[in-house]
């Protein structure tokens, strides 16, 4: 057992480790490269939309932001693999050092084969953040941003306040009365409900707060009033959640698919009754996370080949190259979700689509490579 561990160890060669420092060094600034653009032009974007349109407080929406953080990584390692590919290769090129490597007769197959070793570890490696920590994560910032959401309408400290819910008609649904707020937690509160059109609701409660789930009332009791005057029912409950104002039961249910891992997302489309064109949606979804981190190992296929520069080039192109590419696999991508999620699109192969496109050039340019090049 130790003397096979110790041969493995003995074949990593000098090679090998030249080879890897350079791909190590290129991925983590394509990494951070990446993760910062699209923080810069979605993520920071998103932030003020939810300071401007929402309220959401500063501090809240940055905390949201470095929730999200995960998700962005697991979107940036295929990317800053596919960089640390090419741009390493570009520069063995141009420097000679692979004409040197093959006049030695080491092939080029030889030459890529730490830097495969190194995608498929990227791979595993996004897999497992795909799995344990985006789940979480995204959990986490989907209830901050609805609790934050509705405690924008808490003004801490007032006393004797009402406010209102109307509808998107102008139409009042909900009058809100207060008695004082304390610590994000209203006291004394009464809720006059007219939105249902044959009877009033009068809730009278202790205490009550949002939550994402709706709001929360202890010690309530709840009127429900005919159109005739009388009264209907009367309803005393301890503690119970009910879905005034902000109606959150649509926004819990989107992106439900990120915040579960692989297997309780297989249980919950098994489990629930879901329509066509939401299962199609979860589908993509749960066959992306097994085929976006395998994208690493297919943009290296690709980029290998593409990073080998012809002696009259003597400019790295390299950089180029990883745009061109990235924009291409995106653009597949972004097309065969698009179809997976409205049908036209078996979902399996709506996830995969982009994986297998890349492969086939991938393997046809890298089949041609290494039997041309000199």
């Amino acid at each position: 057992m130790f003397e096979k561990i110790k041969e493995e160890i003995q074949n990593i060669t000098l090679l090998d480790k030249y080879i890897l420092k350079q791909v190590l060094e290129m991925f983590i600034m394509g990494v951070c490269v990446f993760t910062s653009i699209i923080f810069a032009s979605d993520t920071f974007i998103t932030l003020i939309k939810q300071i401007s349109l929402f309220g959401i407080p500063f501090t809240v929406a940055l905390r949201i932001i470095i929730l999200n953080l995960p998700s962005v990584i697991v979107l940036t390692i295929p990317m800053g693999v596919l960089l640390a590919t090419v741009m390493t290769l570009n520069r063995l090129s141009l420097a000679s050092e692979i004409t040197v490597l093959r006049a030695c007769g080491v092939g080029l197959n030889r030459i890529a084969k730490p830097i495969f070793i190194f995608a498929l570890a990227m791979s595993v490696f996004s897999f497992i953040i795909n799995e344990s920590i985006v789940p979480v994560m995204a959990k986490q910032s989907k209830d901050l941003a609805l609790w934050a959401l509705g405690q924008k309408n808490i003004p801490d400290g007032k006393q004797n306040f009402v406010f209102k819910d109307i509808s998107q008609d102008g139409v009042l649904r909900r009058l809100f009365y207060v008695g004082y707020a304390k610590d994000k937690v209203l006291h004394n509160i009464t809720v006059l409900d007219t939105s249902k059109p044959d009877a009033i609701q009068i809730l009278q409660a202790d205490e009550g707060k949002t939550s994402p789930e709706g709001w929360e009332f202890q010690k309530a009791a709840v009127y429900t009033i005919g159109s005739d005057g009388k009264i209907l029912n009367t309803t005393l409950f301890e503690d119970s959640v009910v879905k005034y104002g902000m109606d959150l039961s649509k926004e819990l249910n989107k992106n439900i698919a990120k915040e579960m891992n692989f297997s309780k997302l297989v249980q919950y489309i098994r489990s629930h009754d879901i329509d066509e064109k939401e299962k199609n949606a979860i589908q993509v979804e749960l066959y992306d996370k097994l085929a976006l981190p395998l994208t690493t190992v297919a943009l290296v296929l690709i980029g290998v080949p593409l990073a080998i520069t012809p002696p009259r080039v003597r400019y790295n192109r390299g950089f180029l190259f990883s745009i061109l590419i990235i924009f291409v696999y995106y653009l597949i991508r972004a097309l065969s979700i698009s179809f997976g999620e409205a049908g036209d699109l078996a979902p399996l192969l709506a996830a995969w689509m982009p994986n297998i496109v890349l492969t086939l050039i991938g393997v046809a340019l890298y089949h041609r490579k290494v039997y041309t090049i000199t």
